[in-house]
C-alpha cells in the first residue's frame, strides 16, 4: 500500500474554513464575567511587562496584586511542618535515608509514614470522594470545632473550594428558572458560574451601615419576588467570614436564614473558607448553628440540605497553588448524592497532594510534638500581622476624603465605598469607564496598586466601592494610596 508524502497531501484542493469567532461560542460562557482577573488585573500584567523591559518606564518599581487574595504570591511564607510533610511524601525514598533525621523534625517524618501507609503514591488516582483517611481526618476536625458528630462519608475532598461551588451550581441548575440567592457583594464565582449554567442570580443586598449584616426580613422579600416572577428558588449562599466585606455572621443571625431556607427548601451553601481569618468576634459554622436547631425541633429542621466548603488557600496556610479544599454534605437524598459523586468522578479525584495538605490543616502538629513551637510562631506570625494590616488600612481609608470603610471583622479584604465628583464620573464615562473602574485604573498607573472595582462584586445602585487585600507585607503602599488618592480628588474636583 503506497502512502502520499506530507508534501503531496498539503497540494489537496480545498478552501480553508475560517477559525473561530466569539459570536460562535456558548453564549453563556461570554457573558460570565470574573472580575478578580478582569481589566484591571490585565492592565496590571502589561505594566509588569513594560517593568521588566524598562525598570525605570514607571512612577513605581513594582506591581501589588491586591486585587486577589493569593498570599504566597505577596511573599507570606508557607508553614514549614506542612511544607516539610509534603517534602517527604512527594519523594518518600526520603523517608528511608539514613539521614532523614538530621533534616527533618520527627513528627513530621511520623506524619509522612502514616500517610504513605493510607496511599499508594500522590501520583496515583484515589477515591473520587478522596482518600479516606484524609477524610477522617476533616471528621474528626469538624466534630472537634462544632461538638457534633461528622462522618467521613459526607465528606468531599475537592481540588478548592471552588471546584465545590463548580459541583454544587451545576448540579443545582435546571435553567433560568432556577434561582440562587446570592449575597451582594459578592464573590463573582458564584454569578460567573451561574452565568455558565444559564440559572438565574436572586441578589439579596449586605447592609453596609450595619457592617455588611444580612436580614432574613430582605431575603423573604427576595424569596417572594421571585416566585411572583416565575422563578424557583433553590438554594442561598452564605459566605463567612465575608468576601469582600471581611462580615462575621452571629449564630443568631444564620439561624435566622436557616429559618428561610428550611421554610422554603433551599439548599444552604456555606462558603466558610475564611473560617481562621476572624479578627473581632467568632466564627461559627452553620453546620453548628443548624446541628444545635435540629436539638431542639428535629421535625423542622429535619430536611434542611447544607454544603458547607473550607479550602487550604486562606487562613494562615495561604496555599493557594496546591488546590486543597472540602465540601461536607449533610440533609441531602441519597440519590442527589449519587449525582454529586458522579460529577465528582468525573474529574477522577481532586489533586492528591492538596488532599494531604488538608488532612494537615485539619490536623497541625500537637502541643507535645517539636513542630508544634515553630508551627504555632509561624502561625501566629501571620495572624498578627494580617490583622495589624487590616486595621492600619481601615483606619488609613477612613482618613481620606471622600472614602468610608467598615472595619474587617475577618477575611483578607477591605471594601471601602467611594464618594466621587461628577468631574471624575464625567472622566469615567469618557474612558468607557465605570467609575469605580476609573479610579482603579488611575490608582494602579500612579502607585502599581492592583485592586478590583466593587462593580465586581455588585453593589447598591448608584453605589461605588473597590476591593483591596491587606496582604502585601509592609505599610509604604498604604502611604502611597494616601498620597494617590489626595491628588486624585484635586485633580477631579468639581
Amino acid at each position: 500500500m503506497s502512502h502520499s508524502t506530507l508534501a503531496e497531501i498539503a497540494k489537496a484542493d480545498f478552501k480553508p474554513a475560517a477559525p473561530l469567532v466569539d459570536r460562535e461560542l456558548n453564549p453563556h460562557a461570554l457573558i460570565a464575567k470574573y472580575a478578580v482577573r478582569g481589566r484591571i488585573p490585565t492592565m496590571a500584567e502589561q505594566l509588569k511587562g513594560t517593568l521588566q523591559s524598562d525598570p525605570d518606564a514607571l512612577p513605581f518599581d513594582k506591581i501589588i496584586a491586591a486585587n486577589i487574595g493569593n498570599p504566597q504570591q505577596l511573599d507570606q511564607k508557607p508553614i514549614t511542618f506542612y511544607r516539610q510533610v509534603l517534602a517527604l511524601i512527594e519523594y518518600p525514598d526520603l523517608l528511608k535515608n539514613e539521614n532523614v533525621t538530621k533534616i527533618f523534625p520527627h513528627d513530621a517524618i511520623d506524619r509522612a509514614n502514616e500517610i504513605m501507609e493510607n496511599l499508594v503514591s500522590v501520583g496515583a488516582y484515589s477515591h473520587s470522594k478522596g482518600v479516606l483517611y484524609f477524610r477522617k481526618t476533616v471528621a474528626r476536625y469538624i466534630e472537634d470545632r462544632d461538638d457534633h458528630p461528622a462522618d467521613p462519608d459526607d465528606i468531599y475532598l475537592t481540588a478548592g473550594a471552588s471546584s465545590a461551588v463548580n459541583y454544587l451550581l451545576s448540579l443545582l441548575s435546571n435553567g433560568p428558572e432556577t434561582g440562587f440567592l446570592i449575597p451582594i457583594p459578592q464573590y463573582p464565582l458564584y454569578t460567573a458560574s451561574l452565568a455558565l449554567n444559564n440559572a438565574t442570580v436572586l441578589p439579596y443586598y449586605l447592609n453596609e451601615e450595619e457592617k455588611w449584616s444580612i436580614s432574613a426580613a430582605d431575603i423573604q422579600k427576595v424569596v417572594a419576588k421571585a416566585k411572583e416572577d416565575g422563578v424557583k428558588p433553590r438554594s442561598i449562599v452564605l459566605i463567612n467570614p465575608g468576601n469582600p466585606t471581611g462580615s462575621i455572621l452571629t449564630a443568631e443571625g444564620i439561624a435566622e436564614i436557616i429559618n428561610v431556607a428550611a421554610e422554603h427548601g433551599l439548599v444552604i451553601i456555606a462558603d466558610e473558607v475564611y473560617q481562621e481569618n476572624v479578627y473581632e468576634g467568632e466564627f461559627v459554622s452553620v453546620k453548628k448553628v443548624l446541628r444545635d436547631l435540629q436539638k431542639i425541633d428535629s421535625v423542622k429542621y429535619a430536611d434542611v440540605q447544607l454544603a458547607s466548603l473550607h479550602s487550604t488557600s486562606k487562613g494562615m496556610i495561604g496555599e493557594c497553588g496546591q488546590r486543597g479544599g472540602y465540601m461536607e454534605l449533610i440533609g441531602f437524598q441519597e440519590s442527589v448524592l449519587a449525582q454529586i459523586l458522579k460529577l465528582a468522578s468525573i474529574s477522577l479525584c481532586p489533586p492528591v497532594v492538596g488532599q494531604a495538605l488538608v488532612s494537615l490543616m485539619v490536623n497541625p502538629p500537637h502541643e507535645s510534638h517539636p513542630s508544634h513551637g515553630p508551627f504555632r510562631s509561624e502561625k501566629l506570625g501571620i495572624f498578627n500581622a494580617l490583622k495589624e494590616r487590616s486595621h492600619k488600612l481601615y483606619l488609613a481609608f477612613n482618613k481620606m476624603e471622600g472614602i468610608s470603610c467598615q472595619e474587617p471583622q475577618g477575611a483578607m479584604y477591605c471594601f471601602p465605598q467611594l464618594t466621587l465628583s461628577e468631574k471624575a464620573k464625567a472622566a469615567a464615562a469618557e474612558a468607557g469607564m465605570a467609575p469605580d473602574e476609573f479610579y482603579c485604573a488611575k490608582l494602579l498607573e500612579n502607585t502599581g496598586i492592583c485592586t478590583v472595582p466593587g462593580s465586581g462584586f455588585g453593589q447598591v445602585p448608584g453605589t461605588w466601592h473597590l476591593r483591596t487585600t491587606f496582604l502585601a507585607p509592609g505599610t509604604e503602599w498604604i502611604d502611597d494610596w494616601a498620597k494617590f488618592h489626595e491628588k486624585f480628588m484635586k485633580e477631579y474636583d468639581n
